[in-house]
Formats: structure tokens, C-alpha cells, sequence
């Protein structure tokens, strides 16, 4: 509890540890809030905490997590992540070896991410050992005029850049002690992003299937917009490890989080282009077409199914797994 203080306890945690890893010409200066450059883009902001257990898993850490969590929901506005906060909650009896190789892995990420945590805070609470991380986010929307899901049509692409439910199947089997070979896929998604904006393909949307997982965003965007919207069971892309964990458990990929993965939105005409640039990312070579946009009058969204049938996908009802990012 000593190191929540405020004394000397905390001050040397802040110099060992955080201001070590986390140096830059902003944070440095150790002031009660960070001025930032002007710029003359157009902002995006955003704000995520995390409380993901474990706390260390295959792929991953919540670390990486809260950095690769923030700046992918600044990607899916179209916006070049620039700057971050980082608010440590720690719980008494957290072990010290454990936080250094998470605030290690932070900075890592944040460094490969291209962004820099310019301000920060640190609390110690009661509790058994436990680390939560809330994050802000600020980033350049150099590219305004795309992503609006006003714009949404008939005929358009839904593509998802990769396999669905890794970093759920990861997270529960650490939970269950279930061995396997399965790796969160936590990640960040800026270059596939980046490549798209850049090369100037017609998007409509794009948004990260996290909690809740793709039915859910479908269901989201749908309502949002007012469309229909229908998917192809057999074009989904799940690995095969992912899929034998669903069977044994009876989970629906459809509905089970990741934290690598986003749902691109597209025009007919672009649709093979976006697609082939997903495609050239190591992240993206299991991207897939998994539907279309069918009606734009009337929300609803469906699968069709092996056996030739279609049924009607809702939001995710009851609760999931909790405390998953």
C-alpha cells in the first residue's frame, strides 16, 4: 500500500519503473498534465479500460492489450494514432517481477504502434494482487471524409480481416487449464488499416469485433444504419484448433471476442481490392468476404447455413466472458 501513497515509496516506482520505460520528451517533464503540439488535422479521442485475467496469457499480456485495444478503435475512425494515457490500478500484493514485464510489454507495443504515453497515474487499492489499465487515446483523422455509416449500400462487401474467436478461446482455456495451442491474437491493426485508407479504397465502415463478437457488430451497424445484412456460414474463417474448442464447449465463434480482428465495410467495385490488401498483411492472410449488405430499408441481419437454411442472428444475449480485455 506504501507505493499508493504518494511518498517515497511511490516516487520511486514512478522514476524505476514507469518514467524508465515510458520516456519521451512530454513525459519527462513529470508536469500535472501534457501540452501537446498544435496540429492541423481534424482529432479523434478515445478512452478504454482494461481488466483482462490472466493477467499474462498466450499472445499476450493486458499490457499489450491496452495499448493494441486503444489505438485500434482510433484505426477503425480513420484516425493515425499519436499520443496515450496509461492509469495503473494496482491491488496490494501485486507481484513487482509481474508489473515490470507488463509495463515492459507496454512499452513495446506502444513503441511498434508509433505512439507515445504522455501522461499517466498510479493507485494502489485493497485487493488480491490484481492490475487494471485504463487508457486514453488521441489521433489524426487524415482521412475525414471516409467512414461514415450513413453511406452504407445495397450490394456492399462485409469482409472481416481474419479468423474469429482466438483471443476468447485463449483466454477461457488459460481460466479452465485447459492446455492447447491456442494464441490470443491481440493485436495491432494500424498497417492494414493504413494501407487501405492510403490506397484510396471506398469504405463505408470499419469497427474491431471485440466483446460481443461479429454478431453483435453486425447487428450494431445494422440498426445504426437501418439495413439488412447476410453472412455465409461456410466463408467465415475460424482455425481449425478454434473451432474443435467451440464444439467441445458448444460456443458460437459468432459471438465470441477478439482483440485482432476488424469487420471492413466495402463498395462492390473495391471489394477485391480491399480484400487483397488484407490478404498481403501477415495479419490478414485468412481475410474474408463473408457477406453482403442485402436491403436498406429494414434492419435485420442472417446467416446462411451449411444445410442450405438461413436463420436470424441477434445481439449477444445474457452475458459472455467476463473480464476478457
Amino acid at each position: 500500500m506504501a507505493h499508493g501513497s504518494g511518498g517515497n515509496a511511490t516516487r520511486e516506482l514512478i522514476k524505476d519503473l514507469f518514467q524508465k520505460y515510458f520516456a519521451n520528451d512530454f513525459l519527462d517533464k513529470m508536469e500535472d498534465s501534457a501540452c501537446l503540439p498544435f496540429s492541423s488535422y481534424p482529432l479523434a479521442m478515445t478512452t478504454d479500460s482494461f481488466v483482462v485475467t490472466p493477467l499474462e496469457f498466450p499472445g499476450g499480456d493486458i499490457g499489450k492489450l491496452a495499448v493494441c485495444g486503444t489505438v485500434n478503435d482510433l484505426w477503425m475512425a480513420g484516425a493515425e494514432p499519436q499520443y496515450l494515457t496509461a492509469g495503473f490500478i494496482l491491488e496490494e500484493g501485486l507481484d513487482l517481477e509481474l508489473l515490470q514485464r507488463i509495463v515492459v510489454s507496454l512499452s513495446k507495443a506502444a513503441r511498434e504502434a508509433g505512439v507515445k504515453i504522455v501522461a499517466g497515474d498510479t493507485k494502489v487499492v485493497q485487493g488480491s494482487g490484481g492490475l487494471y489499465i485504463n487508457t486514453a487515446g488521441l489521433g489524426y483523422r487524415k482521412f475525414p471524409d471516409n467512414l461514415r455509416i450513413a453511406d452504407i449500400r445495397k450490394g456492399d462487401a462485409l469482409i472481416v480481416s481474419g479468423s474469429l474467436g482466438n483471443h476468447h478461446a485463449c483466454i477461457l482455456s488459460q481460466r479452465m487449464e485447459i492446455n492447447n495451442s491456442i494464441r490470443s491474437d491481440c493485436a495491432n491493426l494500424g498497417p492494414m488499416v493504413q494501407e487501405l485508407l492510403k490506397a484510396g479504397v471506398e469504405l463505408r465502415l470499419l469497427r474491431d469485433i471485440t466483446r460481443g463478437g461479429l454478431a453483435t457488430i453486425l447487428n450494431e451497424i445494422a440498426e445504426a444504419a437501418n439495413v439488412s445484412m447476410e453472412i455465409e456460414e461456410t466463408s467465415i474463417p475460424i482455425d481449425p484448433d478454434v473451432q474443435s474448442f467451440c464444439d467441445i464447449l458448444g460456443l458460437d465463434p459468432l459471438y465470441m471476442a477478439n482483440e485482432g480482428k476488424f469487420l471492413c465495410i466495402t463498395s462492390q467495385e473495391h471489394e477485391e481490392q480491399a480484400l487483397n490488401i488484407l490478404k498481403n498483411n501477415s495479419l490478414g492472410t485468412r481475410a474474408r468476404i463473408i457477406g453482403r449488405v442485402t436491403q436498406t430499408d429494414r434492419y435485420l441481419v442472417t446467416v446462411s447455413t451449411r444445410l442450405g437454411g438461413k436463420r436470424i442472428i441477434d445481439v449477444l444475449y445474457g452475458e459472455g466472458l467476463p473480464r476478457i480485455c
